[in-house]
This record gives C-alpha cells, sequence and structure tokens, in this order.
C-alpha cells in the first residue's frame, strides 16, 4: 500500500480508532509505532506528529474510553434515585451495553493481559468500579444486617458483568444479539441482592 502523504490529514481521532482494533486484534508488545502507521497507509512520522510514542497513544485510548463509559453512567445515574435498585438495574446494564457496543475499547479497558499495560488503566478502573460499589452500597444500605455484603458484593455483581461482557465477546455477540439475556441477567443479579 503506498504511503500517503501526512498533508492529508491524518486526524487524532482517525488514529485512536485504528489504533484501538490494531490493539484489541494483535496485542500491545507486537505492534511499534511504524506497524501501526503501516496498517493506515501512512508514514510513522504522521503518528509521531499526535503522539510521542506508542505508550502514549495506548494511555490516550485508555483515557478516552473510560471517560466515555464513565460519563455514560453518570448520566444515567443522574436521571434515577440514588439507593433504589431500579438504578442499580440501569447501571447493570448500561455496562453490559457499553462493552458489547464497544468490544474493542472494553477488550483495552478490562482484558488487557499485560503487567506494564494493566499501569496505564488501573486508576480508571478503580474510578469505574468505585462508582459501580457506590451504588450497589446504597442498595444495601437499605437492606437491614447487610453490612458484610458491603465490600464483597460490589466485586462480584461487578465480575458477574464482567464474565458476561467477556463471553459475548469472545463469541462476537453484539448487544442487540443478547438484549433479553442481558437483561434476565441483571434482573437475577438484583433479585440475589434483594435475597
Amino acid at each position: 500500500m503506498a504511503r500517503k502523504a501526512v498533508a492529508q490529514e491524518l486526524s487524532r481521532e482517525r488514529i485512536l480508532e485504528e489504533a484501538r482494533q490494531l490493539f484489541a486484534k494483535h496485542g500491545y508488545q507486537t505492534l511499534t509505532m511504524r506497524s501501526i502507521a503501516q496498517a493506515m497507509g501512512y508514514s510513522h512520522g504522521a503518528l509521531y506528529y499526535h503522539f510521542k510514542e506508542k505508550a502514549d497513544l495506548f494511555y490516550t485510548l485508555v483515557n478516552e474510553d473510560f471517560n466515555m463509559l464513565l460519563n455514560r453512567q453518570r448520566e444515567m445515574l443522574a436521571r434515577t434515585r440514588m439507593g433504589d435498585v431500579g438504578q442499580l438495574q440501569k447501571l447493570m446494564q448500561e455496562f453490559i451495553r457499553f462493552g458489547l457496543e464497544n468490544p474493542y475499547h472494553y477488550e483495552i479497558m478490562f482484558m488487557i493481559n499485560d503487567p506494564e499495560l494493566q499501569k496505564y488503566s488501573r486508576t480508571e478502573q478503580a474510578e469505574c468500579l468505585d462508582l459501580f460499589a457506590t451504588v450497589v452500597r446504597s442498595v444495601i444500605a437499605r437492606q437491614p444486617n447487610n453490612e458484610s455484603k458491603m465490600y464483597s458484593l460490589p466485586w462480584s455483581l461487578f465480575m458477574s458483568m464482567h464474565g458476561f461482557i467477556s463471553y459475548n465477546i469472545h463469541y462476537q455477540q453484539s448487544y442487540e444479539d443478547v438484549k433479553k439475556l442481558a437483561e434476565q441477567h441483571v434482573k437475577f443479579l438484583s433479585e440475589g441482592l434483594l435475597s
């Protein structure tokens, strides 16, 4: 493939979108700035205009993806009543929807298996889990004698949703393909919370 002139406007957004797919497909270690640029049909200098190194490009992806997820969740929470089981169900459904509608994003955010890369997402993952845990704990607080579940239950619910998402990503299922099953899964998790 012939390289395009830098003058043909290689946008930061286009680099991020294509790099996200490449990282998810090939992994972080196998890619270089040169191989990313080559896959896009540009010289690697065009990428360095926007990002100083591969780690900078990767961190920018992770940061943007978590901001997108957290903003969607916060907007949804602002429209519902805190401590309500319905709010928790909507939050869980939104998380599943995000993961399945954005599989490349989700894989980079939660499924990268590389200690060097996990440091780029640790803070953002914790912020996402903290937001979820706050909502779970507000529901648990309304139930008698549930103090022992305050810390273990948010993690268990989160991991259950993660398993649902990663399984369906693996089998290339879209959110629409499994929407009814996702709703049942969320309902089942919520009912278990209340028992």
